[in-house]
Order: structure tokens, then sequence, then C-alpha cells
């Protein structure tokens, strides 16, 4: 039984990292494939707001996990078990109705920036040390995805806005380690949040 359920997991593995198609030398896989649909569906629908937006991001950080790991992205990686627990947490927390923005308060918002900073410098010669593949922007793109991560659950509009920056970054990281699909999705992902911006300033007051 045991042989037959390592057979089974050792099968899906190889499927997800088969190389769907090859250009200009850049082999994209199955897996970064299907992350790369999951996750454009799974913001796209957190613009508008409903529910249904959590269980396709937690399915798309699923696959980013294992393909980061493989990458040597490891801020990113663990960061894909973040946004799950997010994504579980969004579930119960917005409840059948959706998602109602409101804004923080200028104390908040000076808060939540100290607390950007310190994650960002302390994790950045944590990744150096283990051999990170990008320290300085894995550690900027999981201290800032946490912070809007946690934001985006608390219905807060300034998710966005700091989406856009991480996602920036993210755009360069990925391009750069030549995981250009990815990188496609992370700019594609910054013309989303603009449009999430927009839309939930619109809607949200100060909490």
């Amino acid at each position: 039984m045991r042989i037959g359920k390592g057979y089974r997991m050792h099968s899906l593995n190889t499927f997800l990292m088969t190389t769907l198609f090859t250009a200009w030398g850049y082999h994209l896989s199955f897996l970064e494939f299907l992350a790369f649909i999951t996750s454009v569906v799974g913001v796209a629908l957190g613009i508008f707001g409903p529910r249904s937006t959590w269980p396709w991001w937690n399915i798309s950080s699923f696959l980013y996990a294992i393909l980061f790991f493989e990458q040597k992205y490891y801020a990113s990686g663990v960061l894909q078990f973040v946004f799950i627990a997010g994504g579980l947490w969004g579930w119960f927390g917005w409840g059948k109705e959706g998602a109602k923005p409101a804004r923080l308060t200028k104390k908040l918002k000076a808060n939540w920036g100290i607390g950007f900073l310190i994650t960002w410098f302390a994790l950045y010669p944590l990744l150096t040390h283990i051999g990170a593949a990008a320290s300085l922007t894995d550690a900027f793109g999981f201290a800032g995805s946490c912070i809007a991560q946690v934001l985006m659950v608390k219905e807060k509009y300034e998710a966005w806005p700091l989406w856009f920056v991480v996602d920036g970054v993210y755009t360069y990281q990925f391009f750069h380690g030549k995981l250009y699909l990815t990188a496609i999705l992370y700019l594609i992902f910054v013309g989303l949040a603009v449009g999430g911006w927009a839309r939930w300033l619109k809607k949200s007051k100060i909490s």
C-alpha cells in the first residue's frame, strides 16, 4: 500500500514538472501553467470581493509552493503556506456576503510600515545565509505579502496599493530568475492591483 501511494505521488510530481512547451529556451512546466491560471482567477475575483476568491488562492498557493521550493525561492515558498492559512481565514472571515472594504487609521498604517521594515531587514541575512536565489527581493516580497494578505483578510483597502508594490518587485525577481510566465503573472497582478485599489477605495471608509 505504501509503495502504491509513493508511486502515485512520484507520478503526480513527474506530470507536474513535465514541460508543456518550450519557447526561446524557456521550458514551461504543467506546474507553472496551472499555478498561473489559478492565480489569475483568484486575484481577479478578489477585486470584486466574493468569498469564492479564497479557494482559488489556496490552490494556486499550493502549486506555487512546490515550484518556488524547486527554484530555491525559499521565502516565496514558505509564503504560499501563509497564503493558504490566510485563505482559510478569509473564507470564514468574509462570510457569504463577501468583503466590505474599510480603511486603516494613520496610526495603524505607521505600525504596519514599521513591522514591514523590521521583517524585511531581519529576513534578508537569513535568506542570504541559506543560499536563497534572490535574498533581498524575496525578503521584501515575503514581508509585504504577509502584511497585504492580513489586510486583505481584514478587508482593508490598503492591501491593494501594497500588492501593487510587492507584485512589481516580484515581476522583476521572477523575470530575472527566468520564470517568465510567473513574471508575466505578477505583471498582470500589478494591473489587477490597480483595479482592486480603485474599486475598494471607492467602497471603503475610515474604520
